[in-house]
């Protein structure tokens, strides 16, 4: 007999979570607390951060038994992808005060402003595709090796180094297929304007609406979700917006003090500011999705696991950086577009051309070990140069590997052009209760 699920994990994210909630929430408003050394205060606001990350797997699995599992995840992404609108947003403040005080965003005190708040942005997309997927599909690999028995009955990994998307998922490909089509005509412009935002929420909006029309279906939990499930309705549901609620607010009142606290101790190690927040700093506001993922792939969730960075991809590469402008012009007191720098339209060129390689692989609803793998590589590079090479000399490797990215992405769609039409036509109008959960085709 099996022991029945109990919540005491709960409690040790709960003890986690405790000293960086009181540190962030004490300097929010005005209230005495000890002060760190950058490196010790981001281990207590990371501990924090897991420990919010953990809730929000907890709660958004138990979720399940009262929504559709997409709508379940993009939930949890849109609360894991906290922190990245968190930084983003005060990155994007200061950038619009400096352009009210000064007529433009030109480079203060030796960093251009503007500059910062989209490198966070394009620096968080690129590691959330170029780490994060391949991260999932190694995990699951290594548990689907040592667990074959387990693997078997999981039909999100058919064959180790393969996970695979539940087709009803083929809605959050599509609609990161039509904002990632898009933003490749945002490195033409000068400036990220409020015709941008409009387009890009407006695909935010109408994915949530198909998301919602997805059945609901009895999962299948374990541990800590199990206990929750087994609630009754009301006192379940109320369990559940606590935890939601609880998780939220904890990474709201962490994220910044979390990424001030990385570039702050990137800062003493002599390393350049830019790089920090390019990098850095996304690597910390990207870390509740990550470890979120990574806890699914571990238990063999692999299609949940890459289905919540799919979700965390498409909110940012939609909500995300449509809401950046009107945060700007909010702040600028105008309706200025944010200003685009030359090299930054080179940032949001291999970003959008690294969205549209990752698309391109997902046309079947499958990612396997060499396609995570051509991800990471191609990562690795740029990640490397952009710290060893001088702005003019990487500008060059930008534009190579944006011409990589897409030629790749054009021979998979030659190749795989009859998937990308049944795709479409399941993430946009086929009745998602017509839709089978899995392909019943081998690996």
């Amino acid at each position: 007999m099996s022991n029945p699920p109990r919540p005491w994990p709960a409690l040790v994210a709960v003890l986690a979570v405790a000293p960086g909630a009181y540190a962030g929430l004490a300097d929010y408003l005005g209230l005495p607390h000890p002060e760190l050394v950058p490196a010790a205060a981001a281990v207590m606001f990371g501990a924090a951060i897991v420990g919010a990350a953990f809730l929000l797997a907890w709660a958004a699995e138990a979720a399940q038994s009262e929504v559709s599992a997409g709508v379940a995840l993009a939930f949890l992404a849109f609360l894991a992808v906290l922190p990245e609108y968190a930084v983003d947003f005060v990155f994007t403040w200061r950038a619009g005060q400096t352009f009210a005080a000064e007529g433009h965003c030109a480079a203060v005190g030796g960093e251009d402003p503007c500059a910062l708040a989209l490198a966070n942005m394009t620096g968080a997309n690129r590691v959330l595709v170029g780490i994060g997927w391949p991260l999932v599909v190694v995990i699951a690999a290594v548990v689907a090796r040592r667990h074959p028995r387990r693997a078997k009955q999981e039909p999100s990994v058919p064959a180790p180094g393969h996970v695979r998307l539940a087709r009803p998922m083929s809605i959050e490909v599509v609609a990161l297929g039509i904002a990632t089509i898009y933003s490749l005509t945002l490195p033409l412009r000068h400036s990220l304007t409020l015709l941008d935002a409009a387009v890009l929420v407006s695909i935010f909006v109408l994915y949530a609406w198909r998301l919602s029309q997805a059945p609901v279906e009895e999962p299948d939990l374990i541990g800590v979700a199990a206990w929750i499930g087994e609630r009754e309705k009301k006192p379940r549901r109320w369990l559940l917006i606590g935890m939601f609620v609880a998780a939220a607010a904890v990474i709201l009142v962490t994220a910044e003090h979390f990424a001030d606290s990385v570039v702050g101790t990137g800062e003493q190690l002599g390393i350049d500011r830019f790089l920090l927040v390019q990098w850095a700093a996304p690597v910390a506001s990207e870390a509740p999705e990550l470890i979120v993922a990574c806890l699914y792939a571990w238990r063999l969730r692999a299609s949940h696991a890459l289905g919540t960075l799919l979700s965390s991809k498409v909110n940012q590469w939609t909500l995300l950086v449509g809401t950046i402008p009107i945060v700007f012009a909010i702040s600028a007191g105008g309706f200025s577009g944010l200003p685009l720098s030359e090299h930054q339209r080179y940032e949001l060129l291999i970003t959008a051309a690294q969205s549209l390689f990752a698309v391109s692989l997902l046309l079947d609803l499958r990612l396997s070990l060499w396609g995570s793998g051509v991800l990471l590589a191609l990562f690795g590079v740029q990640f490397s140069t952009s710290i060893l090479l001088s702005d003019a000399a990487n500008r060059i490797v930008l534009i190579t590997l944006s011409a990589i990215y897409l030629t790749l992405a054009a021979i998979m769609l030659a190749v795989s052009w009859r998937r990308a039409g049944r795709l479409l036509r399941e993430g946009t109008v086929a009745p998602l209760d017509q839709v089978p959960e899995w392909d019943k085709t081998p690996a």
